[in-house]
């Protein structure tokens, strides 16, 4: 089997990225290494080149996100899923600003898993909707005095951006929402 979708895991919790490698194993995948932190994330993906990086994004030494920023950087071809335990509307809308190529919740049923790295292989991106929900309902309801203040490098969503992030959280799909907004897929796909 020498096409095997060949994955990282990085994660600081050997437990998570233990059964993730025995549930991946299971499913035809070749995990090729797990990384404890984010510096190593870095480093092992480098050194290895997988074609997808499972991603948390709090870690010891530098955080998930700014792992991702330094493998985008490199130019690598390798896809980036984030998995995490901590939905945010910053942390989502940062990764995807980044380029990764998926967001999923630690929540997530094990079997999304799979699927999601076998699309981010085929060139497209994944979001659970679960996690796009919970970002938006954040978003639109969480009071401004309890939610901690997104970093300055987060920049704010433009009225547009909102209107799309809305509909996709009614569950609406890019050609419905470009056709809503009288603007072109692209343009969807892009906000």
């Amino acid at each position: 089997a020498k096409n095997k979708t060949r994955v990282l895991i990085a994660d600081d919790h050997a437990i998570i990225c233990e059964g993730l490698r025995l549930y991946l194993q299971r499913d035809g995948f070749d995990v090729v290494g797990v990384a404890y932190s984010g510096r190593q994330a870095i480093d092992l993906t480098m050194a290895l080149r997988p074609d997808v990086l499972l991603l948390d994004i709090r870690m010891p030494d530098i955080d998930g996100l700014e792992a991702l920023a330094a493998i985008k950087a490199s130019k690598l071809k390798t896809a980036v899923i984030i998995l995490t335990g901590f939905v945010r509307i910053e942390y989502l809308t940062r990764a995807i600003t980044l380029g990764a190529a998926g967001f999923l919740s630690k929540e997530v049923n094990p079997d999304r898993i799979p699927h999601a790295i076998r699309v981010v292989t085929s060139g497209h991106s994944v979001i659970d909707r679960d996690v796009l929900q919970e970002a938006i309902r954040e978003f639109y309801f969480v009071g401004a005095s309890d939610s901690p203040k997104p970093s300055p490098t987060v920049e704010p969503l433009t009225e547009q951006e909102l209107r799309v992030l809305k509909f996709i959280g009614e569950g609406l799909n890019n050609d419905s929402i470009a056709a809503m907004l009288s603007v072109s897929r692209n343009t969807v796909k892009a906000h």
